[in-house]
């Protein structure tokens, strides 16, 4: 069955000085030759060239004057020939010459196909597929670097590398196997766990890293909470520089949550701002109270901000404590500007009025979350679920194998938890996977990515 050649618009939507239209598959060329006008064909032009011609449409009418960039197969994005016409910036041109593409066949390519097409040529693997979506979506030097890391090929060298050792062992269980009559044994057991072993500390030091990959890729997620009153909205106010959250005297003015982002030394802070939590008969005030208990569940910090006139409330903080899954509460006092000789206990003092001590709060945050910052671009690490999940599974099916060896089970079983194990690895890249994998992958990439 021939493949679809497919078309879309690369570039973000809205006017701008270009746009570009990526086209991929089989019928590039010969579509391309239909369209666009210049010094020569676009089929007899040699890959990695830029033309200077005019698009014209069925009727002969000139639709814009363009630059085609020519990539021929294999040495393409996708590893198809292909082509990207570079228009003027308008929305109805794109949508012009779009129309025009459908008329000659062209399929428009739904969201993540083309990188979809470049995993399925061979031009990246799976991990390597992902840190695309990553680079488009970094919005720090952090996010940005990790996604270089993971799209560099460092996480794949060492999940081959791993699948190698693994299919590696499972050869000598299994040659075992096929010699059990004679009861030759190629690798004793001893060696056996001891290569597992080691297997099995490759992959901690990389479950190790998920924590900071993830934080480097989405963010850390602070969230303040405390009684109403102690300043929460007017410290976020003050991190921000704008009057983001409404300060008033009257307690429950904040109803629901409100989340900022701010970068600090490259790494991204989320702040969500949280109701005061207090009992309360107003029914859209307890539903904030309901939410900010919710956001202290998923936060990788909490600061539980009191000031120098209350203190901090230990009712507040005890459920907040049994909350809280990261178990990382900073005591912050506000208003220190007001009495810095405090009696109160606190971590941090601060005044959300002046900016006292907002900086080193801040700067606390980061190196807390960070606190395994050993890795570096460098270092192979993890950064989403998926990953994560695929190296637990394999992990468990490595120590099965570890406790059939030790019951003296037979070849079979042994062979058979080595192999589950090295298809979980193989999910990571994408050597073994399934549809639904892949779509949900590539579901989330942008069009004409």
């Amino acid at each position: 069955m021939k493949e679809d050649t497919i078309a879309a618009v690369a570039t973000p939507p809205g006017f701008g000085a270009i746009s570009i239209i990526r086209v991929s598959g089989p019928d590039t060329f010969r579509v391309a030759d239909l369209i666009f006008e210049g010094k020569r064909k676009i089929s007899e032009s040699e890959s990695h060239t830029i033309h200077y011609g005019r698009l014209v449409n069925t009727l002969g009418n000139t639709m814009d004057d363009v630059l085609i960039s020519v990539f021929r197969a294999p040495n393409s994005y996708t590893g198809e020939d292909s082509v990207e016409i570079n228009i003027h910036g308008s929305p109805f041109i794109a949508k012009v010459v779009l129309e025009e593409l459908i008329r000659f066949g062209l399929k428009l390519a739904e969201p993540g196909e083309f990188t979809k097409r470049a995993f399925i040529n061979g031009r990246l693997d799976l991990s390597q597929a992902e840190a695309v979506a990553d680079v488009i979506r970094s919005s720090t030097d952090a996010s940005l670097r990790g996604a270089r890391n993971q799209l560099d090929g460092l996480l794949s060298q060492k999940v081959s590398e791993l699948r190698a050792l693994l299919i590696n062992l499972s050869s000598f269980v299994e040659l075992e196997l096929d010699f059990s009559e004679e009861d030759i044994k190629f690798m004793g057991k001893e060696k056996l766990n001891a290569g597992i072993d080691e297997i099995i500390k490759e992959i901690d030091a990389l479950l190790s890293t998920y924590s900071f990959g993830r934080i480097i890729r989405d963010g850390i997620n602070v969230v303040i909470v405390g009684q109403p009153n102690v300043g929460k909205s007017s410290l976020l106010n003050y991190i921000l520089k704008e009057s983001r959250a409404i300060v008033s005297h009257i307690p429950g003015t904040t109803r629901d949550i409100i989340r900022e982002e701010v970068s600090m030394d490259g790494i991204l802070i989320k702040l969500y701002d949280t109701a005061g939590i207090r009992f309360s008969e107003d029914e859209i005030e307890k539903e904030g109270v309901t939410r900010s208990r919710e956001a202290v569940k998923n936060a990788d910090i909490v600061v539980f901000l009191g000031d120098v006139d209350r203190g901090f409330s230990e009712e507040i903080f005890k459920e907040i404590s049994d909350l809280s899954i990261s178990g990382k509460i900073f005591k912050v006092m506000n208003k220190a500007d007001l009495d810095v000789n405090s009696a109160f206990n606190a971590e941090i003092k601060i005044s959300a009025k002046t900016g006292l001590g907002i900086k080193e709060l801040l700067k606390k945050i980061k190196d807390s979350a960070l606190s395994s910052s050993s890795f570096s671009e460098k270092t192979a690490i993890i950064s989403t679920l998926r990953h994560y999940n695929c190296l637990e599974e394999a992990r468990k099916n490595l120590l099965n194998a570890k406790d059939s060896i030790s019951q003296e089970m037979s070849g079979e079983f042994i062979s058979v938890d080595l192999r589950s194990a090295e298809q979980s690895l193989a999910e990571i890249i994408g050597v073994v996977t399934s549809d639904d994998i892949l779509n949900n992958v590539f579901s989330k990439f942008c069009i004409g990515k």
